[in-house]
């Protein structure tokens, strides 16, 4: 997962949901994006393991502007955003557990 990219901050009005206490994963997905299923399973389990992370499904067809702010070019996209909602990793495609793992390390 490459770093966050523009220091972006988020919050719970923007996404939908509330932030995890100690980390996000944000997942930008569409409709009939086939990566995007299995992405949602791994940050879903991913979730499930730590505490204090949750995991924000975003329709990105729904939210232009906040795709566009955030330059999502394809889906699936991961943010993964620490306590204070700060990006701090972000990775197109995929993602492998090892990695958000990872990812989730440098967000906590």
């Amino acid at each position: 997962m490459d770093r966050g990219t523009h220091g972006e901050r988020l919050d719970a009005a923007q996404l939908g949901a509330e932030l995890g206490e100690r980390a996000t994963l944000v997942q930008f997905s569409s409709a009939f994006c086939q990566p995007c299923r299995a992405t949602r399973r791994t940050l879903h389990e991913v979730a499930g393991m730590v505490d204090g992370v949750a995991h924000i499904e975003v329709d990105a067809e729904a939210h232009l502007d906040l795709v566009r702010q955030l330059d999502i070019t394809k889906t699936p996209t991961v943010l993964v955003l620490d306590a204070g909602g700060e990006v701090v990793r972000r990775a197109s495609g995929q993602p492998r557990t090892v990695d958000v793992v990872a990812a989730l390390g440098h967000a906590i």
